[in-house]
């Protein structure tokens, strides 16, 4: 499979690029800056900025999928996950390519039924006043794809941590993982890559918790 990464410099989607590579995938990485991976199957294609599909589409040529591991990195950063979704979808439909994952969080989708009191009434709601710009935010995002007429797939996680890959992590295809409070951010990649085949979390979101 070919596949073009965007966001391929930040914390999932440098493990995003490097799991698709260690399964023997063609990847195209997408990058703003200096990259420091180097595999004989990695192209790296920089761009000015995730601002104008037209400098987009080169990079989608001939590939299978693409993934997202865009997102804001700071409370600052309230607009960059819808803004450069929108350009993305635009890339891809101007490329033809038609399967897509990208990764928002866990408070944006619904509380799952058999969810911890604490968690229910008192954690999710504090955070999702906390956050709640960079949420909304999300939540734009999650329309635009659900409206892009693209074959999609959403992966909402928990808190993310710095954790060795394992493998071992729970899927709910349409909703959230219940008392699913954290999961490290190599089991995200992993999950993102595990959806691209699996045809029933097309049009999906798809909640991932330890």
């Amino acid at each position: 499979m070919r596949l073009t990464v965007f966001g391929a410099t930040g914390r999932i989607g440098q493990l995003v690029v490097q799991q698709a590579l260690d399964a023997g995938d063609e990847v195209v990485a997408v990058v703003r800056s200096q990259y420091e991976m180097s595999h004989p199957s990695l192209e790296v294609v920089h761009v000015p900025g995730l601002t104008d599909p037209a400098a987009l589409v080169p990079a989608l040529k001939g590939s299978d999928a693409a993934i997202s591991g865009v997102g804001a990195r700071s409370r600052k950063d309230v607009t960059v996950a819808s803004s450069t979704t929108r350009v993305i979808l635009r890339a891809l439909q101007e490329a033809g390519v038609r399967r897509f994952v990208a990764v928002t969080a866990a408070p944006v989708g619904p509380t799952p039924p058999g969810e911890s009191f604490v968690t229910r009434a008192i954690a999710m709601p504090l955070l999702r006043r906390l956050l709640r710009p960079i949420y909304d935010d999300m939540a734009a995002m999650e329309a635009d794809i659900r409206a892009s007429g693209l074959d999609w797939t959403v992966v909402r996680p928990p808190r993310l941590l710095d954790k060795p890959l394992t493998g071992r992590y729970r899927l709910a295809i349409g909703a959230n993982v219940p008392r699913g409070n954290t999961i490290g951010r190599a089991d995200v990649a992993h999950a993102m890559l595990a959806v691209l085949a699996d045809p029933a979390t097309i049009g999906q979101p798809v909640g991932v918790a330890s």
